[in-house]
């Protein structure tokens, strides 16, 4: 079984690119979504906080 990564892109909808796993023959076994964090300092103080994320597709191939 063949395991490829599908990130959607910016600007790209989810069903998008499901539409372009199916398209180059994989099925999607796992959403994977990881924060995206930015550095912010306010008054001296350094704080953490997300400002976005990425959102990740694993397919495996579609054996017919």
């Amino acid at each position: 079984m063949k395991k490829k990564r599908f990130t959607v892109a910016e600007g790209e909808t989810i069903a998008a690119c499901l539409a372009r796993m199916k398209q180059e023959g994989y099925r999607p076994v796992r959403r994977i979504e990881q924060p995206i964090f930015r550095e912010v300092e306010t008054n001296g103080e350094t704080m953490v906080e997300p400002c976005g994320r990425i959102i990740e597709f694993e397919g495996v191939r579609d054996e017919p």
